[in-house]
């Protein structure tokens, strides 16, 4: 008899703490339940208060509007600007033009002119200030005189020369023309001249022609010389000049061109009055070719030939 007792005792201890498990699950369900709703209350006033900070921007955003505009001179309307209609809040319109007719509305005097209007007004200056750019400058490109000052000649020294590689009839030479480094210079001159002549010579050049390549190599500038069928010679400049001297024509002055556009053949229009003299000296249409203080230009005997 006295073992059913135990037994029965810790069934009914089994018994209340299931109660008590019971109880404890309801009361966490609770807690859980309050503190999602002051979670809620709380995200409720937080809203709330940034709300209110927005309104107030608002209203201050609108009053900042609404002093811009006075400034302006814009009158006040009044239109809707809360939630019922009864509230009325001023917005600015222009003020009517005196001959404007009544039944323009307030919206359409709002508006601003069309932005076409500016660029139709901007095109016809800039089409004028075109045209009379154009109109300037057409002189100075096209009607430009055509004479030797257009010519970039100057003094030069021929350092070395060689024969061509893939030419017979050319010579490859090192020119000094008072320039950071020499120019390369391609010329027709083996069957005329020696190459031992060609070596540390003075010479005048022809230095604003567009570089051309001649069998494979760019030619610089052009050695001028005088001509004829049979006989070539190197025009010299006179004693004392130095590399880089200006070769000019008395009566012709003017700076010459950057690089000869070859399309406006300005060479080609003056080298046909390009000739020695009786005295062999090189001139343009009778006026000799000068080397400011220091003397003119001659060749070593040919006289009356062309120049090229």
């Amino acid at each position: 008899m006295s073992v059913p007792n135990p037994l029965l005792r810790l069934e009914q201890r089994a018994a209340e703490a299931d109660k008590l498990i019971e109880y404890l699950k309801q009361q966490v369900q609770l807690l859980k339940e309050k503190a999602s709703v002051q979670a809620s209350v709380r995200e409720e006033k937080r809203l709330a208060v940034e709300n209110g900070k927005l309104k107030n921007d608002i209203e201050e955003l609108k009053k900042q509007l609404l002093e811009k505009e006075k400034r302006r001179g814009v009158r006040d309307v009044a239109v809707p600007c809360g939630d019922t209609g009864a509230d009325r809040c001023p917005k600015p319109t222009p003020p009517q033009a005196s001959g404007a007719p009544p039944s323009v509305s307030a919206a359409a005097a709002v508006q601003s002119p069309p932005p076409k209007d500016e660029p139709k007004k901007k095109k016809p200056e800039k089409k004028g200030g075109e045209k009379a750019e154009k109109k300037q400058a057409a002189p100075s490109q096209e009607d430009a005189k055509v004479d030797v000052s257009r010519l970039d000649l100057r003094v030069g020294r021929i350092i070395t020369a060689e024969k061509h590689p893939d030419a017979d009839s050319l010579y490859v030479e090192q020119v000094d023309v008072g320039e950071a480094a020499p120019r390369t210079v391609v010329s027709g001159l083996v069957k005329h001249i020696p190459l031992e002549q060609m070596q540390n010579r003075m010479a005048v050049l022809l230095c604003n022609l567009k570089p051309a390549k001649m069998r494979g190599v760019v030619s610089q500038a052009m050695v001028m010389c005088a001509s004829s069928p049979d006989k070539v010679e190197i025009l010299d400049p006179p004693s004392g000049s130095v590399p880089g001297d200006r070769v000019g024509v008395q009566g012709f002055p003017g700076e010459p061109d950057k690089e000869l556009n070859p399309k406006k053949k300005v060479w080609e229009q003056v080298q046909p009055d390009l000739r020695t003299d009786d005295c062999c000296v090189a001139t343009y249409k009778g006026a000799a070719f000068e080397v400011a203080g220091k003397g003119v230009c001659k060749a070593q005997t040919m006289s009356n030939s062309g120049i090229k």
